[in-house]
């Protein structure tokens, strides 16, 4: 199958778009009626009836029990990160396959990453891989496991749903309980994605869902931290409303707090497009569908795996090597067909290529050959 193929074939399914993009939001809801309630009643800061509506309603997709509105997706990880016991000097074992994110807010929380390496199958952290290097590298003294190598501690995991294709999620829990590491899931695209019939998100001590303009569901800008933990969800609320004490008049904040809570606003959106979700999901399968018998040479289409039902947020198809890709997306990008490649490994960048990883086989392979096609919700 050539590339003008491939492209035609893309243009058929996006009919109304000249130049077709990756992932548009789609608002043909109540959108409109939302976002003029919420600037007709003044509240369009972080305070407001929409937040709560939202944080209420948000859980029903995680399977958890309480969420927190936070202001994007990355300042959901640092905190949930914090919240965990990351701490300055400590260690963050995650995925260099991966939104560069997921590094970021290991760094804002006060951590450094250490890329395990991926599944071929999966795109998300390996268990296999992890647990090699845990038994390789780990030891677990007073309750806290240790990097032998560099001395410091590893105090989180936190692999990330690579494009709402969940990873082997129970058996890194394992793994993790064994070695006595909090797990943070990364579930920023996997809204509506299940692992075992269980929903992603609920898996991991915290996990933290993104709803940025390209996402399955948007706030405009938004994320939201979710837990069944109380506690944590407790302290999370505070130290994302700047610590504040509850008062009518006087202004306490009883530690060092942030400035993360969702405006009314963005959530007065958010809940709106939460409405279309189910829909949204099921047009996501269906154009999945269609990609599935359209691909069945190479490129390769890639598909859930046994025990995963995915959200299918991006769709993605697989080259054979990395010349191939670069000729694709060249030539997809110049006729007006919006694709990209999967990320570049976080270790490839300058801020983290000075850390620890494994060999990184299978990232390697798929950065070089995976390459996300256009996947908006189609009418």
């Amino acid at each position: 199958m050539n590339n003008q193929e491939i492209i035609s074939f893309i243009r058929q399914l996006f009919p109304n778009q000249n130049n077709i993009t990756l992932h548009q939001p789609y608002f043909g809801g109540k959108e409109k009626e939302f976002l003029n309630e919420c600037i007709d009643s003044t509240f369009v800061s972080s305070v407001g009836p929409f937040v709560d509506r939202f944080e209420k309603e948000i859980v029903k997709y995680s399977g958890t029990q309480y969420a927190v509105a936070v202001v994007n997706g990355t300042a959901g990880l640092q905190i949930a990160l914090q919240l965990v016991g990351v701490q300055q000097g400590d260690e963050v074992l995650t995925q260099a396959l991966s939104f560069i994110a997921t590094s970021n807010s290991i760094h804002f929380a006060g951590g450094t990453p250490v890329y395990i390496d991926v599944d071929y199958d999966t795109m998300g952290m390996s268990p296999k891989s992890l647990s090699d290097f845990l038994e390789r590298y780990a030891e677990v003294r007073l309750n806290q496991c240790f990097n032998k190598l560099t001395g410091k501690r590893i105090s989180a995991c936190l692999p990330m749903h690579t494009f709402g294709f969940p990873c082997r999620i129970d058996e890194i829990v394992n793994i993790c309980k064994h070695w006595s590491i909090p797990l943070v899931e990364d579930a920023a695209e996997a809204l509506g994605s299940k692992y075992k019939d269980q929903k992603i998100g609920s898996f991991g001590e915290l996990a933290v869902f993104s709803f940025n303009g390209n996402k399955i569901v948007t706030s405009g800008g938004g994320g939201v931290i979710v837990t069944n933990n109380k506690d944590l969800a407790i302290i999370a609320k505070h130290i994302t409303t700047t610590a504040k004490s509850p008062h009518q008049f006087e202004f306490f904040h009883d530690e060092i707090g942030y400035n993360f809570r969702m405006p009314n606003i963005n959530a007065a959106l958010i809940c709106a497009q939460l409405e279309q979700l189910d829909g949204f999901l099921e047009k996501k399968r269906d154009l999945a569908e269609i990609y599935k018998d359209f691909f069945q040479s190479t490129p390769v289409f890639r598909t859930e795996i046994k025990n995963t039902q995915a959200n299918y947020w991006l769709s993605c198809i697989e080259f054979e090597n990395y010349e191939n890709r670069n000729a694709f997306l060249e030539e997809a990008n110049q006729n007006g067909v919006m694709c990209r490649p999967i990320w570049t490994l976080s270790y490839l960048l300058p801020m983290y290529k000075e850390c620890q990883r494994d060999q990184q086989v299978n990232a390697m392979k798929l950065y070089e050959r995976i390459v996300n096609i256009p996947s908006s919700v189609r009418n």
